[in-house]
Formats: structure tokens, C-alpha cells, sequence
């Protein structure tokens, strides 16, 4: 080919110059149509005439051609101009996490250069179109994932010959899946996961032809049969996951020969057989097979991978010892092995040459002592390993071990005194120790974030220390079948956040305690089969949660407090001691004929079980004249006004002085218009706009003056100095919620402090909190035609309202905050509800401000609130929003069941019973709230139930993003449509 003369250069050029001025204007007219288009959303304030689209935040040009259009996040709420395709040099298109509706776009097949196309987090609906082959033949990218798309997967997905990374997870595919997909040779990402409405289906054996698939996750896809034989060709495989299916049959044989394998997740199945060796994929870091039926041994090739993090094989059947080299793994941070029928004695090496961080072997038959360096890495967050046949003593490093966050050594053979570092543990939250032989009394100090001590069916021994008082996080505190003696202190009364006290079966003598600090929380008190005495207090009556009460055997006298009649017990048992007289009227029934056995002078009106009828004996009354009691009547009166003026023109001028003096010491620092000074607030913060009580302070209702409205002020601190902890969740909520503006977040209004008190002031909210409601007494309303009394309940389309609400204050903080905030502290009492029920998100004491989205930060102790903390506190510092995720997860269970939060068995909470309930194969229907019980809205229920399992997964990784949640609510809740 001959070359074109210098002479004639500047002609060519002169010649192309207008067809490139010509396609450039073309471009910026496409665009400006698209903005029009798309309402001229705020964000496009750039896209004008005036200036270049090359420069547009959304734009990327690449010689000058505009070749990527990027419009993720835009809450574009529109269908997506068809004019987009008139971008001719268009390779690269994100329109993600938008509210964009309809069916599948197909003027996309006119976009002829696209390599790249994500319209993942949207709203559209329908199948996947069967001519999905005509997208561009270059089309490298294809992300449909977090939409509503439904039908089939159509085999023409197979005809895509560039095609590297297929995205097509939570969806609602409610049809099949091709073979086809094996015909994608360049295919490197393959994710079809949560898409459980998959018509039940076994693994193509044909996508063992996709030699350069390096990411499979099918996890949750109604996967059947066995794991086909021709995975053993994905030779460039490095992520394998397949959990959440019903995948049966062995392993195969080579699987583990994969030499690029790093991650094996294949959980949650019904995989039997042992696992098949020899084991050759050295790069394998993460190991997971639990949750099967698998058998056999733990092979010896699992120690020679010096590369391996996570080992979990727990919930099988493995049998036999645990090979000792596994101790040896220099990068070992988990192993998990509990739930199996493993034997010997554990390698004595673990923790010794690696940082680990989790150690579970519970409920096996393990024997011999527990490793003496599991902690010599200082990283380690749990030792659980429970039901076993472990002896000897606890190791003395554990108690220097200031990582751990919880303990669990109970239904063992351990002996000795428990090492006394152990209960001040800095980061400790629960110490379970129960049906051991363990000896020696109870300390005077625990640590501060303790929250559960479970002792019996020891050996302890001794009084309960006066120092119990600074027990004040304190949760639950079972200590049954012990030697415990002396009586019971009236410190032991203050445990401001008890809801479990358990003293049953001990030698404690003498009378009960006076309540001087109510058990606000409590629940449940079982002092049974002691030698206390003397009456039951009258205080008991005034304890707002207090429903299951134990006293029995003992020996106490006297009436029972006619006061008691005012709790809503579930459970009474004041059998076999010495009461006497006529027992309430509440209990006059035969809902409590077992609670009063064996108290011979105890009678009632109704004689229940062995009780004997009262009798009732009438007496003749002295009364004083008519006169005489008219004159006293006269001069009481007389007394009393004089009284009151003198009390209230001294009281009065006394409070005006105070407050003068007082207000000087406050300053006031406002995020809002005020129709209030700090004055106001100041004298109004009295026991009778007391209306609540947290753990870091008094909560008071006070209302505006000249005005209808309230405010909540919360009063963080007291007389003494603010301790460092209550200083810094002070700073955190001034510093988040003075910033932040979204409607289902409570507003706070101002700030008021001196120098041993922070006052924070909100916006009241009537409905008070959604834990109230859901597991508090039942409220009522009167009916005004008739005056009848009607239980008030929240409906399913309340809860669900007040769901798809949280989640969105949660996912505005994750998402649109920057840089993002996590709570750390979701629960349901920190869900408050307006007059409306509407919720709005509070209590950010514990939130954390994220540095970096991508980058999880760490923590120096534990937060959150029992049955709400994700698992990985157990073995993580590590925190990011998937922590909110688990806890708002637990909140959804809570709306569905109406269980609460640490409601399980006895070392269960809520979201492990509702995995079991999952995994028995229970209907929803047995374990819905009998107040939502009925058969309407119960796809819905199902809906939110299942999220609520896959917020609150064990792995961070397999649950989803607020952003994720808040789309599958919306979709339930028919006003969002």
C-alpha cells in the first residue's frame, strides 16, 4: 500500500476534522437529551452547553470519544433513556444502585461496543430476555444481580463469547438454569447465588468446561444431587461456594487437588462420605464443610496446608483424633470443629505457632486439658468448648488473655479454682462455666462489659461479696447448686441491666434485702432450695418485668405481699416454706394450684390444690360523733392551706435562686431552632417527667412551654464525674446525629453540659420504643361507643412499615453517609415510634464513623447488646456495616416471631433457634407471633422471616447489604409500590 504524500496531509485532515466536531456535538446532544430525559436531576448540574461532557463527573472519554458513563447511586427512579445507545464509542455502562423499574432494556442491543454493562441493585422485572445473545458480541461484563427478574435463565446466555464475569444473584428466578452457561470458555466470574426459588436442579456436569473459571458462588440456588465429577477440570478454580443448597453425596475425589483452590465454602448441605485425600491445594486459606454428614477421620494432609486461615468442619460426623500437626499451621486463625464425635486429646500446640483468633470444640469427647498456649498470639476473641470430657485446670495464660470476649468451658470434668484474671478480662462479655467441679469463691470485681457468668453445679463457695454492686452490665447470672453461704447483700439488688438471676440450690441464710435500687429488668429470680428467712418484700410487686419468681424451699413467713398480685407472672413457686394468711387474689386460681404447696397457714377464697378456705370474721368498728369529726375535718383543712402557701412562697424563692446559680455552670449548644431555653429544661427535669432509664443515664419527658409538643432530654452522667466510657458516647452521638439529617433517624435538637453532666434533647417520640411493644405488657385503648377495654397489637402491616423505615435510616447511614456510620448498637428498643409508628433510629452512643468504606476498622472492646451481637465478635475486632446487618437481622426475627432478642434454649438466642427451626424443616406458620398468626400477608411474613436468616448468617461475607435488605422490604410492603 502506498504511502499518502506530506503534500496531501493537511487535506485529510482538513476533510476528517468536521466529522470528529461532528460526532463530539453528537455525543454532548445525546447526553443533554438523557439528562432531559431522566427529569434534570440535581446531580446533573454539569451537563450543560456550555461545557465539555470529558470533563462531567459521570463521564470518562478516551481519545476524546466518550467510551464510560457512569451513573451509580443516582436514585434515578425512571427507565433508562433508549438515547444512551447513541453514544457510539459507549464501552463501559453503570447505571447500579438506582430505583430503576421495568422490564430487561433491550435498546441496549443497539449499544454495539459495549464490554462492560451493570444494572445490578434496581427494580426490574420479568425474564431475562431469550434473545440475550443479541447484547454485543465484545460484552465482557453482565450484572443483573438485586432486581426482581423472574422465569428462566435462557440458554442464549451461553452465546456471549467474550463474556468473563456473569452476575445473576438474588434474583427471583422462579425457572431453570442452562447448561448452556458451559459454553462461555473465557467465563472467569459465575455468581447465580440466593435465588432459593430455582426450580430444584443438580450442577450441569457442562460447566466443568469452563477451564477459566476462577469465582463460583451458587450458594442458595435448590441445588440437588451430587457435586458432578467434571469440577476436577476447573483448573484455574480458586473460590468455590455452594453452601445453603441440599447438594448430597461425597466430595469428589481430586476436588482437593485443584492446585489454585484458596476458598472452599460448601456448608449447609447433606454431603456425605469423608473428606478425599490427598489434599494438594496448598494455596487453600479458607476451608469450610460444616454442616453436612460427613465422616471419617480429619485427614493429615489438612497440616500440611501452611497457607490455611479458617478450618471449619463443625455440625457432622467426623470421627477420631485431630491430627497434631494441625497446631503447627503457621496462618491458622480459625478452627472451628464443634457439633461432631471427635476423640483424644486436642493438639497441644495450637495458638502456639499461629495468631489465632477462634477456638470451637464443644460438643464432642474430647479429653485431657485444654492447650496451654491457645492465646500466645494475644488475638484470640472465644474459647468454646463446651460438652466435653475435658479435666484439669483452666491454663493461667488464659487469664492474661485480654482479647477474649467469651468463654464457654461448661458440662466438662474441669477442677481447681478458676484463675482470678479471667473474670476482669478487659474485652469479656460472657463466662460460662456451669457442671464442672470448679472450687473457690466469687470475685469482688468482673469485667466491665460482662454481661452473662453461668457457674452452677460447681464447687464455689463462700458469701456474695458487698462489691457485687460494680456488676452494673451484668445480663445474666446463673450460680445454682453451689456452696454459697451467709445472706444475701442488699448491693446485690442494684444490677441496673439483670434480667437473669439464678441462686437456687446454695446454704444462703437470712432475710431478703430491701430493693434499694430497683431490678428494672428483671425477669427471672429463683432463689429455691436456701435457708432465707424472715418476709417477702412488699418491693417485689413494683419490679415492671419481673415474670417468673421462684422461692421455694425455704424458709420464709408471714403474708405473702399483696403486692405481687401486681405482676403478670408466668411462673410462681412459693412452695414448701411458712407463710401464712390469705394469698392474693390474683392467684386465686388454677393457673397457680402448684405455687403454694406445703404451707399449712396459708388459705384462700377459693382453696386451690391443697390450700384451705379462709374464713372470714367480722368485727364491730369504734366511730367517733358527727361533730367531733366535723371539727377535726374543719381545722385539718385550715392547717393544711397554711402549710401549703408558707411551703410554696419559701420553696418557690429557694428555686429561683437555685436555678440562677445552676444555669451559669450549663452551656447550651443547639443543631435546631429552639422554642425552649435551658432553663426550661433544667427545672423541669423532675421524678415526675422521669420516664425512663438506660444504661448510661435518666431519661425525662418535658414538655415545651406555650406549646403541645414534648422533647426527650436524656441525662448521661450524675452527680459524680462522667467516667471516660460515658464521655465518649457523648462525643459519638453530638458528633453523629448534630451532622446527619434523615427522616427515620431521631433528631436531636440540642446539646446542654456542665462538667459532671451531658444532657442530650430530642424530639419525643409518643410510641416510646418497638421492643416495648413487641415484648412489653399488653397496652390497651377504650373503645368510645362502648367503653370496652381492647388489647392494642401491632398488625403485620405496622411491623412491616416499621421494618422497611429502620432499614432505610440504616441504609442511609451505611450508604450515603460519607464516610459511613455503623451503630453497632441495633436493637429494638433503640427503634423508636412516633405517634405515626413511624421508626426512627436512636441511641448512637456506641456508632463508629468508618475512615475508609472498604476498610473495616477495629475495635478495642466489644458493643452491642445480648442476642443482638454478630458471631465474628467471638473472633474479630474487625468492624464494618455487616455487624448492623446480623443486629437488624435479629429485629426482623423479632417483628416476625415476636420472640425476643435472647430468646433460645438455654445457651441459645433468638437467631440460632431460628436457624434450627430452618433447618428441622418447621413450618413458618409455628413460629410467627400468635398476634400475626393468621394466613394473610404469610408470603410476606415468609419473605421477612428467611431475610432475617440471612442478616443474621455466621458468615459477614454471605449477608447482605442494607441497601440489598431495604429492596427485598420494600417488595413486601405494598405502599412502596
Amino acid at each position: 500500500m502506498s504511502k499518502i504524500p506530506h503534500f496531501f496531509l493537511p487535506i485529510v485532515l482538513n476533510l476528517l476534522m468536521p466529522l470528529y466536531v461532528i460526532s463530539q456535538q453528537s455525543d454532548h446532544t445525546t447526553l443533554l437529551t438523557v439528562k432531559q430525559q431522566l427529569g434534570n436531576p440535581p446531580w446533573s448540574a454539569a451537563w450543560n452547553a456550555s461545557s465539555s461532557p470529558c470533563n462531567w463527573p459521570e463521564i470518562i472519554c478516551t481519545a476524546d470519544n466518550i467510551t464510560y458513563l457512569v451513573l451509580q447511586n443516582k436514585s434515578i427512579t425512571g427507565k433508562v433513556p433508549p438515547a444512551i445507545c447513541d453514544l457510539k464509542s459507549l464501552t463501559y455502562l453503570d447505571l447500579s444502585y438506582n430505583f430503576i423499574p421495568g422490564g430487561f432494556p433491550t435498546f441496549l442491543y443497539n449499544c454495539s461496543n459495549l464490554q462492560y454493562l451493570n444494572l445490578s441493585q434496581n427494580y426490574f422485572v420479568g425474564p431475562i430476555p431469550s434473545d440475550i445473545d443479541r447484547l454485543s458480541s465484545s460484552l465482557q461484563w453482565f450484572d443483573v444481580s438485586g432486581n426482581n427478574f423472574s422465569g428462566n435463565i435462557p440458554p442464549a446466555i451461553g452465546k456471549l463469547p467474550e463474556l468473563r464475569t456473569l452476575y445473576l444473584y438474588q434474583n427471583e428466578f422462579n425457572g431453570t438454569f442452562p447448561e448452556e452457561i458451559g459454553d462461555l470458555a473465557n467465563l472467569v466470574n459465575l455468581s447465580m447465588a440466593y435465588n432459593d426459588k430455582f426450580l430444584q436442579a443438580k450442577v450441569p456436569s457442562e460447566f466443568g468446561k469452563l477451564t477459566k473459571l476462577q469465582f463460583l458462588w451458587m450458594a442458595d440456588c435448590n441445588l440437588i444431587g451430587e457435586i458432578p465429577d467434571s469440577f476436577l477440570n476447573l483448573s484455574s478454580l480458586e473460590h468455590l461456594d455452594l453452601t445453603y443448597n441440599q447438594l448430597q453425596g461425597p466430595i469428589p475425589k481430586g476436588l482437593l487437588q485443584l492446585k489454585n483452590l484458596s476458598f472452599v465454602y460448601l456448608y449447609r448441605n447433606q454431603l456425605s462420605g469423608e473428606i478425599p485425600t490427598p489434599i494438594e491445594s496448598l494455596g487453600l486459606t479458607e476451608f469450610d464443610l460444616s454442616m453436612n454428614n460427613l465422616t471419617g477421620p480429619i485427614p493429615e494432609d489438612v497440616g500440611k496446608l501452611q497457607k490455611l486461615k479458617v478450618f471449619k468442619i463443625f455440625t457432622n460426623q467426623f470421627s477420631g483424633t485431630i491430627p497434631p500437626s494441625i497446631g503447627r499451621i503457621p496462618t491458622l486463625e480459625i478452627f472451628s470443629v464443634f457439633s461432631n464425635k471427635l476423640n483424644g486429646t486436642l493438639p497441644p500446640e495450637l495458638g502456639l505457632h499461629s495468631k489465632l483468633e477462634g477456638f470451637e470444640v464443644s460438643d464432642n469427647e474430647f479429653t485431657g486439658k485444654l492447650p496451654e498456649h491457645l492465646c500466645a498470639g494475644k488475638t484470640l476473641f472465644g474459647v468454646v468448648a463446651f460438652s466435653n470430657k475435658l479435666t484439669g485446670k483452666v491454663p493461667e495464660s488464659l487469664g492474661g488473655c485480654s482479647s477474649l470476649r467469651t468463654i464457654q468451658l461448661y458440662n466438662n470434668n474441669f477442677s481447681g479454682e478458676v484463675p482470678l484474671g479471667l473474670y476482669t478480662l478487659f474485652n469479656l462479655s460472657s463466662l460460662m462455666l456451669s457442671n464442672n467441679t470448679f472450687s473457690g469463691g466469687l470475685p469482688k470485681r468482673l469485667a466491665w462489659n460482662l454481661t452473662r457468668l453461668e457457674i452452677s453445679n460447681n464447687m464455689f463457695s463462700g458469701e456474695i461479696p458487698k462489691e457485687v454492686s460494680s456488676w452494673v452490665s451484668l445480663v445474666v447470672f446463673k450460680a445454682s447448686n453451689n456452696q454459697f453461704s451467709g445472706s444475701i447483700p442488699t448491693e446485690f439488688t442494684s444490677l441496673p441491666q439483670a434480667i437473669t438471676l439464678f441462686l437456687d440450690g446454695n446454704l444462703l441464710t437470712g432475710e431478703l434485702p430491701i430493693i434499694i435500687e430497683s431490678w428494672k429488668s428483671l425477669s427471672t429470680l429463683n432463689l429455691a432450695r436456701n435457708k432465707l428467712s424472715g418476709q417477702i418484700p412488699a418491693q417485689f410487686g413494683s419490679l415492671p418485668d419481673l415474670l417468673n419468681l421462684d422461692l421455694s424451699e425455704n424458709k420464709f413467713s408471714g403474708q405473702i405481699p399483696p403486692e405481687l398480685g401486681h405482676l403478670r407472672l408466668t411462673t410462681l413457686n412459693l412452695s414448701y416454706n411458712e407463710l401464712t394468711g390469705k394469698i392474693p387474689d390474683e392467684f386465686d386460681n388454677l393457673a397457680y394450684e402448684r405455687s403454694f404447696l406445703n404451707n399449712p397457714s396459708l388459705c384462700a377464697n377459693n382453696p386451690i390444690s391443697n390450700l384451705r378456705k379462709c374464713q372470714t370474721k367480722t368485727r364491730k368498728s369504734k366511730t367517733l360523733s358527727p361533730n367531733i369529726l366535723a371539727v377535726i375535718l374543719v381545722f385539718s383543712v385550715i392547717l393544711f392551706m397554711v402549710t401549703v402557701l408558707l411551703t410554696t412562697f419559701v420553696v418557690r424563692d429557694y428555686k429561683r435562686k437555685k436555678l440562677k446559680r445552676t444555669l451559669a455552670g450549663w452551656k447550651l449548644t443547639s443543631f435546631q431552632i429552639l422554642k425552649f431555653t435551658k432553663a426550661d429544661i433544667l427545672s423541669r427535669m423532675t421524678e415526675n417527667n422521669l420516664i425512663g432509664s438506660g444504661g448510661s443515664g435518666k431519661i425525662y419527658r418535658i414538655a415545651v412551654p406555650n406549646s403541645e409538643e414534648f422533647v426527650a432530654v436524656k441525662r448521661i452522667g450524675n452527680s459524680r464525674k462522667l467516667d471516660h466510657k460515658l464521655e465518649e458516647e457523648f462525643l459519638a452521638e453530638v458528633e453523629i446525629l448534630g451532622t446527619i439529617r434523615h427522616s427515620n433517624i431521631v433528631k436531636l435538637i440540642c446539646c446542654i453540659s456542665s462538667e459532671d453532666s451531658k444532657l442530650l434533647v430530642y424530639e419525643y417520640m409518643e410510641n416510646q420504643s418497638l421492643d416495648k411493644w413487641l415484648h412489653g405488657k399488653r397496652r390497651t385503648e377504650r373503645e368510645p361507643s362502648s367503653g370496652l377495654v381492647h388489647p392494642v397489637v401491632l398488625d403485620w402491616p405496622t411491623r412491616l412499615q416499621i421494618a422497611v423505615g429502620a432499614a432505610q435510616g440504616l441504609c442511609y447511614m451505611h450508604h450515603d453517609c460519607s464516610p459511613a456510620i455503623v451503630h453497632r448498637d441495633v436493637k429494638s428498643s433503640n427503634i423508636l415510634l412516633d405517634s405515626e409508628f413511624k421508626p426512627k433510629i436512636a441511641d448512637f452512643g456506641l456508632a463508629k464513623i468508618l475512615a475508609k468504606r472498604s476498610e473495616p476498622n477495629t475495635m478495642s472492646a466489644v458493643a452491642g447488646s445480648f442476642g443482638y451481637i454478630a458471631p465474628e465478635y467471638a473472633y474479630t475486632a474487625k468492624v464494618n456495616e455487616k455487624i448492623d446487618v446480623y443486629s437488624f437481622g435479629v429485629v426482623l426475627l423479632e417483628l416476625v416471631t415476636g420472640r425476643e432478642a435472647n430468646d433460645g434454649d438455654e445457651h441459645t438466642n433468638l437467631a440460632e433457634w431460628a436457624w434450627r427451626q430452618q433447618g428441622e424443616g418447621i413450618s413458618i406458620i409455628d413460629a410467627l407471633d400468635e398476634d400475626i398468626k393468621e394466613p394473610l400477608f404469610l408470603g410476606e411474613k415468609t419473605t421477612v422471616f428467611r431475610l432475617g436468616l440471612i442478616c443474621t448468617s455466621p458468615q459477614p461475607l454471605s449477608r447482605p447489604s442494607m441497601k440489598e435488605v431495604l429492596q427485598v422490604l420494600r417488595r413486601c410492603d405494598p405502599l412502596e409500590d
